[in-house]
């Protein structure tokens, strides 16, 4: 269920707009993405345990290299949005917000 949206600031100070949805949601759209799994804590606070991207995020979650790590963190959302086709453009992103947060899983 989407409907709610974050704004995650990256090292760099700039923000980037993510829609909320249940870990488990499965109707996106075949774009590419930046994402980020996230345990939300009351009250609605998120913390990033994976910050990741993909020129596909309808087929990212298949079979995602880190998923065990992800669930045993207790990721409850996946936050997400439509990005760049470039793929240098969608690691940029990444990059920033992984220096930002640190997530457990992006070892």
């Amino acid at each position: 269920m989407a409907g709610r949206t974050i704004m995650w600031e990256g090292a760099s100070g700039k923000e980037y707009k993510y829609w909320i949805y249940d870990v488990g949601y499965d109707n996106f759209d075949t774009v590419p993405a930046n994402y980020i799994f996230a345990k939300e804590a009351p009250p609605k606070t998120h913390s990033p345990i994976y910050i990741g991207e993909t020129k596909d995020i309808r087929e990212r979650f298949d079979y995602h290299h880190k998923i065990d790590c992800i669930k045993r963190n207790g990721a409850t959302h996946i936050h997400a949005h439509k990005s760049s086709s470039d793929k240098e453009t969608r690691c940029e992103e990444e990059s920033d917000l992984i220096q930002k947060w640190t997530p457990i899983c992006n070892d």
